[in-house]
This record gives C-alpha cells, sequence and structure tokens, in this order.
C-alpha cells in the first residue's frame, strides 16, 4: 500500500544541559521510561488542579498548551481518580534530545501556582528503549496520530497500481523542496510545503535511522470513516522531493480507531479496533495491558480479559474487576459508581513483504455512572435474642460513620454503649460488610406485646456512609423486625420435706412481668422478711419457700399428714392485673400441727401421750365442751377442727392482739396421775378482725398464730394468762401464719373502731359465760 522510494537523510539536534528536580516532597512524583514514552506523575495534592508543563531545550522553553502537546508529541491529562497529573512524552517529541534512537534526553519544568505565589520545578530523565524499533510504528494517542518508518528501506520488487497515483503531483512539481501531498478518501489534495504544513499542525521530523510524521486528531486534510461499524480517522500523507529526473517520495498513512468503548451490562468494558488499513498476511500478534504495561494475549485471557477477532475487527473486553482498573463512588440520589481503564493495547502484523508494522493505542475507557446500590440483609436467630443485620456491597472508598437506631445516633466505633456491636468484613473483590449486632434487650429496641401474647422487636436502623475522600455522606434506611410467642414466666417447682423450691431461667422479655407472694412483690426484702430463701441471678431465678411460711395454704389435714400449697402470681408490669400463677401442692408429715383460718376455725393435730392418765384408755379426747370430742384419734394422737368461738374457747385480750385458748382433756376429766395438760390457741391482730365475736360469723384479713402449748401439771383451773412451759407453733423461725385454705365470703364487715369497745364487749361476753 506504501509505495517507498530509497534515501537517506541525516537530521543533527542541538544539546542542552540538564538539571535535577528539588522542592517536590518526596512520594509526589514519579517518572518512568516505557517502550515508546516518557511518563511522569505528579500528585496533584501538590500540584494542584491546574499544573504547567514545560518542555526545555536549547532553543528555549515552551508551554505544552493543548494545542501543542497534540502537534508536539505530548499527552498531559488529569487522574482525579489515581490523584494525580501525568504527562506522556513521545520518544520522537519535539524537544527531546535524540541520540541515535537509542538514547532520549527528556526536560521539563513544571509550574505550580500555590497560595498566590508561582513555582517552577526542573524535571529530566534519559531513556532507551526496551525493545528495537520495527520498520513502522504507528501510536495512537489520545490526542494525536503517530507513525514512524525507518529511513533504510530496501525497494519492493514490484509496486501496487493505486501506489502511482501519488506520483503526479511530485512528477509536476518544479521545486526540490520537501512537499507533502494529502490524499481524503478518493481526492487528491494539492501539493504544500512543509513549513505551511506544520503551520496546520503537522510535525515531520528526521532522525539518524527514522522519518516521523504525527498530527493531531481532527485535521482538515484528515477523513473519518466507519469500518465493521467501527469509526476510524485516517490520514494519507505523501511526502516528496524531486531532484532532477528522480522523485524522491515516502507514502505516510496512519489510521487509528476512534471507538470510545462500551459497557455490556455483564460485567465488562468493551473496545474495538479494524485491522485496515495494516492487515496482516502473516498472522497478528497482539499485546494487551492497563497503564502502560503490555502482557501478551494468553496471559491477558488468564486475567480475564476477552480477545476476539470478527471479520478483521478486533474486540478487547475488559473485566470490571481487573487490576488497574479505577472505580469511584458518586451520590446521585443514591450510590453510583464509574470505572475508568488507561487501555493499552499492541497489534504487530506483517505484509506481504514481510515487513512489520507495529501499531499502538492508548485509549481511556470509562463506563456509565452505574448503580450500586448497599443491601441489608436480615440475619437475625430469635433463639439467640438479639438483632443481626448485615450491610453488603459497600465499595472499598466509602465508609460507614454513624448509624440512628431507632432515630437515637451512634458512631461506627459505639463507645457510649455496651451493648451494641459493629463487624467491619473485606471481601476479596474489594467491596466491604458491617454486621451490625442489636440485643433484643437494649433500650433502643422498639417492644410491642400484642394481645395474642406474641412479641414484636422492631429496629429501624439509618445507616450513615460517607465517600472518600470527598466526605460526601449519603444514607441507607432499612428496618428490621423479629416475633416471639411470648408467655408469663413459667417455674419449676419441686417437694421437699423441709418446703416448696421454685426456679426458673430469666428470658430478656420476663420484665414484662413482676412477681407476687399475694399482693406483695417478690423482692430480697420480702423474702428476707418471710424467712424465704432467694437466689437471683443473671442466669435464673431460685427461690426456697419453707413450710409453715407466709403464703402457704393448707388443706386435707389427717392424722396420716396435710397439704400445704404455695401459689406464685406473675403480674402485668404496667396493670398489675394477675397474668399467670405457679402452683405447687406438697404432701408433708407432722406430729403436731395447728391452723387458725382466717374464717375463724382452728384445726389441731396434737400428741396427747403426756396427757393420757395411766390406766387411761387411750383415743378418749374432746375440747372444754365434752360434745367436742376428735374427728380422728390413732391412740395418743388426736385431730380437732372447729371454729374458734365455739367448744368453750375463752378469749384472752391483750394490747394489740385477741387470743382464743381451748384445752384438749382426756374424756374431759382431770386425773393427777397425767403428766401435763395440752392447750391449743389462736391469736390475730385486733386490726385484721372484721368483728370479735358474732354468732354468725368470724372473719380476719390474715390468718392467726397458732400455738399448741404443753403445760405440766398440777394446774386448778383454765386460765386465761397461763404460761407455758412448752408450745408448739407453727411458724417456729418467723411469725408467718398457717392458713386453712378458704375463700372470702361476699357479706362485708365494719372493722372494730377501738380497744375500749372490745374490752366492753369482751366484759358483756364474760358476764353470760358466768351466769351460765
Amino acid at each position: 500500500m506504501a509505495f517507498v522510494f530509497c534515501f537517506a537523510v541525516s537530521l543533527l539536534l542541538s544539546m542542552w544541559s540538564t538539571a535535577k528536580c528539588s522542592g517536590i516532597p518526596e512520594g509526589a512524583l514519579h517518572m518512568e521510561c516505557r517502550d515508546r514514552y516518557f511518563v511522569i506523575a505528579v500528585d496533584l495534592s501538590f500540584t494542584g488542579d491546574e499544573p504547567l508543563f514545560e518542555a526545555v531545550d536549547g532553543t528555549g522553553v515552551y508551554a505544552i498548551t493543548r494545542w501543542y502537546s497534540a502537534q508536539c508529541g505530548y499527552s498531559v491529562r488529569l487522574l482525579p481518580l489515581l490523584g494525580h497529573v501525568e504527562l506522556r512524552a513521545s520518544y520522537f517529541s519535539c524537544h527531546t534530545d535524540n541520540k541515535d534512537d537509542e538514547v532520549f534526553l527528556f526536560n521539563f519544568n513544571l509550574a505550580v501556582t500555590r497560595e498566590g505565589r508561582e513555582d517552577s520545578y526542573a524535571l529530566n530523565k534519559t531513556c532507551s528503549p526496551s525493545l528495537p524499533w520495527s520498520p513502522r510504528e504507528i501510536t495512537c494517542e489520545e490526542n494525536y496520530m503517530e507513525v514512524s518508518v525507518r529511513s533504510e528501506v530496501a525497494c519492493p520488487a514490484r509496486t501496487v497500481k493505486d501506489d502511482w497515483s501519488a506520483l503526479k503531483p511530485a512528477h509536476s512539481s518544479t521545486t526540490s523542496d520537501w512537499q507533502v501531498t494529502f490524499q481524503r478518501n478518493e481526492e487528491q489534495l494539492p501539493p504544500m510545503a512543509l513549513s505551511d504544513a506544520r503551520k496546520k499542525g503537522y510535525a515531520f521530523g528526521l532522525t539518524d535511522g527514522r522519518l516521523v510524521f504525527r498530527t493531531p486528531y481532527g485535521q482538515p486534510e484528515s477523513f473519518s470513516t466507519e469500518v465493521n461499524g467501527v469509526p476510524v480517522e485516517e490520514v494519507h500523507a505523501t511526502l516528496f522531493s524531486r531532484q532532477s529526473w528522480v522523485v524522491l517520495m515516502v507514502d505516510l498513512v496512519t489510521a487509528c480507531s476512534m471507538y470510545e468503548g462500551s459497557y455490556d451490562d455483564s460485567g465488562y468494558m468493551v473496545w474495538r479496533t479494524p485491522e485496515v488499513p495494516y492487515r496482516s498476511l502473516h498472522g497478528t500478534q497482539l499485546n494487551i495491558g492497563l497503564n502502560g504495561e503490555l502482557v501478551a494475549q494468553p496471559v491477558a485471557e488468564d486475567r480475564r480479559f476477552v480477545v476476539g477477532n470478527i471479520n478483521a475487527t478486533v474486540q478487547i473486553s475488559v473485566p470490571l474487576t481487573a487490576e488497574g482498573g479505577y472505580r469511584k463512588s458518586f451520590v446521585l440520589g443514591d450510590l453510583v459508581e464509574i470505572y475508568v481503564f488507561h487501555l493499552y493495547f499492541e497489534q504487530i502484523l506483517a505484509d506481504e513483504h514481510r515487513v512489520e508494522t507495529r501499531v499502538r493505542f492508548q485509549r481511556t475507557l470509562s463506563t456509565p455512572l452505574l448503580p450500586h446500590p448497599v443491601f441489608t440483609v436480615n440475619q437475625t436467630v430469635v433463639d439467640e435474642l438479639s438483632f443481626t443485620v448485615y450491610l453488603g456491597d459497600v465499595p472499598e472508598d466509602v465508609e460507614l460513620v454513624a448509624l440512628h437506631l431507632n432515630g437515637d445516633k451512634f458512631t461506627v466505633d459505639f463507645k457510649n454503649t455496651r451493648s451494641h456491636n459493629i463487624t467491619k468484613v473485606v471481601h476479596p473483590n474489594n467491596t466491604l460488610g458491617y454486621i451490625l449486632m442489636v440485643p433484643f434487650d437494649d433500650p433502643v429496641v422498639l417492644l410491642q406485646f400484642s394481645d395474642d401474647a406474641v412479641l414484636h422487636y422492631e429496629l429501624n436502623i439509618n445507616y450513615t456512609l460517607t465517600i472518600l475522600p470527598e466526605n460526601e455522606p449519603f444514607h441507607h434506611l432499612t428496618s428490621v423486625m423479629a416475633f416471639i410467642d411470648a408467655s408469663p414466666p413459667a417455674f419449676d417447682a419441686v417437694c421437699s420435706t423441709s418446703g416448696i423450691s421454685f426456679s426458673r431461667d430469666h428470658r430478656p422479655y420476663d420484665s414484662l412481668w413482676e412477681i407476687s407472694i399475694g399482693s406483695d412483690l417478690l423482692t430480697p426484702e420480702l423474702a428476707a422478711k418471710h424467712g424465704y430463701i432467694m437466689s437471683n441471678d443473671s442466669q435464673s431465678l431460685q427461690l426456697m419457700v419453707p413450710l409453715f411460711s407466709h403464703g402457704y395454704k393448707y388443706d386435707r389435714v389427717t392424722l396420716k399428714g396435710f397439704y400445704g400449697s404455695f401459689k406464685i402470681l406473675m403480674r402485668d408490669h404496667t396493670t398489675s392485673e394477675v397474668e399467670s400463677s405457679a402452683i405447687k401442692s406438697c404432701p408433708f408429715s407432722t406430729n403436731e400441727l395447728i391452723l387458725c383460718s382466717t374464717l375463724g376455725r382452728m384445726t389441731v393435730v396434737a400428741d396427747m401421750s403426756l396427757a393420757i392418765p395411766s390406766g387411761g384408755l387411750p383415743a378418749r379426747f374432746n375440747l372444754v365442751e365434752k360434745l367436742c370430742g376428735a374427728k380422728e384419734k390413732n391412740g395418743t394422737r388426736a385431730l380437732f377442727s372447729f371454729p374458734i368461738n365455739t367448744c368453750g374457747t375463752a378469749i384472752k385480750l391483750s394490747m394489740g392482739n385477741v387470743t382464743y385458748q381451748n384445752e384438749i382433756f382426756y374424756s374431759g376429766k382431770v386425773h393427777s396421775d397425767a403428766a401435763e395438760r395440752v392447750m391449743v390457741q389462736c391469736t390475730y391482730p385486733l386490726a385484721s378482725l372484721h368483728r370479735l365475736f358474732t354468732t354468725f360469723r368470724f372473719e380476719s384479713d390474715t390468718a392467726g398464730v397458732g400455738s399448741i402449748i404443753h403445760t405440766a401439771r398440777p394446774i386448778s383451773d383454765m386460765s386465761l394468762s397461763i404460761e407455758p412451759t412448752a408450745a408448739l407453733q407453727t411458724t417456729p423461725a418467723s411469725p408467718a401464719v398457717a392458713r386453712m385454705h378458704a375463700d372470702r365470703p361476699s357479706t362485708r364487715y365494719s372493722r372494730v373502731p377501738s380497744f375500749h369497745q372490745l374490752a366492753s364487749v369482751l366484759k358483756r361476753k364474760s358476764t353470760r359465760i358466768q351466769a351460765k
């Protein structure tokens, strides 16, 4: 396609001295020699957003502006994702000192304006290509096209017919100066002098061994076309000089894919380029990489690059996860992201004469703004009694800084709380996760108790995240709930010879209920008052209730034993209404027993072994009134149950108490040879009585304290002021009351108003007894 007449030309360049840079902070500057260009990268934190590079040679200092960079082989770009500004300089750039196409000296100034002050820093580097030069090399940079050909090329054995068309303007030329002519599509443009071409932005250079042609994109003499759906910009220039009857001519063609890349929604960024006009007849070698580093096609494919060739069009698919790519998060209502890749691509082709052409592309590919929603997963296990919420797919440039839990704000370190916990998780795909744990019983958790005995736990979470380094915040909201079928606490109860033991394990929602004994809340103080043995730690509640303690109910009393029942009530902590109860009834046995009920009934099991006279028949027992005999008897023990104001019961009144006293007789007679007599009595607080005497009803708010008093003989008669020598009380360790279980009647009684009225009643009652 290119017709080249043989020639050799040399061009000398001036020399200049170099200087070392100084004043740039360590780590802020990076300079590196690559295969075909030199690169400088400087941190934006040092340069600011508007740095200026200047090229320096022996002729002066030249500002590298946008237009000048494209004309002279420089590419300057800001890379905010990387945080630096980058300059790439072709080895054949305008002000580079070239020594035999093997050693290249670069000299630049970096001008920086900070706080109104301008500073300039000298940057220099010497580079040598790591690869030999191919006969023809084409560079498709971001802002220009460059082609260089070896200046000594063997003349081809034959020419293509179309190549002769370039001879027409050369043959008609009357000057020996070098000229250039352009062919645009099928149109042959008039020739122009090199000086005029340079004014239009074209650059021509001749080194010791190569001829270089460079042009910015979008020149009037270039033309755009589409090859297999891929836009291509092409420049076809012919450089010639007529020397008498000899014409020296070099055909320079450069074409670059202008495809900007596309995102295929499958996690790949796609870029295409056709092989024409450099179609290879002897195979094509492809090298691919990012950020100026090339690897062979098989290596790239091992890195998940996808390379294909369809209809002489190369397609490269770059995975979004490719190492060397860059991503950035933004907030546009929600979280979005962009991926940027600095693609470096090389084709090595050979024409029919096995002349090698090396084509290199520098292209920046970027995805559109892609949604990147973070997500939450409710990982709560109800049995663990704690919310566990996972926040996932958080980009590495996004940081979780705070949370609002049901409106309360917390920083992620949770310094002000002991129960919250958050754990950061780093995943291999460069995303983060956060695991939040909040116990159900934490004060921030909302709790509702429904009528169907279901607990509703709710946690509304507002995650506050910020994008680095701008610290731009955005929020992610979620709400999680947990449901527990709740019921009042249930106790396990165990009987023993000494009482009843209750126990239960704590649950986090047990605070919904209060535990009471009767109307009194169960507290350590109440337990100490009534002789209960209570242990209450973080795991469980243990309560041992000794027999005859306050709160017992007794029934089925026989000489063989009786049943004692104890009830624990569970009340709603807000309404105090009883929701449930734990009742345990256990059989007990004792030699003697006395119970004084709230309804004024005395129940006695007494040991009469010492009250039976010698030679007396066993089991012949009665009270003061002989008709009040024992309900059960078994030789030396007798069971009585009678209303306290019957059977000849005497009354003893003292300050604050009233005592009902009776005696158990052997056949109603006193025998001198009996060792003792047995007195039984029940004492009630006056304040608890509704009436002191009534022929129909006795009622007390509390059970009485009973005593069985064994007194030594002789005793002349029954007295209200007997001093006992031995007595059995139903509550040996405390003033707890032994009760008989009975429901209170619905009849309402008024209380006795004063002690003087009680004394008057007692006097009248005593008079009636004596009259009888």
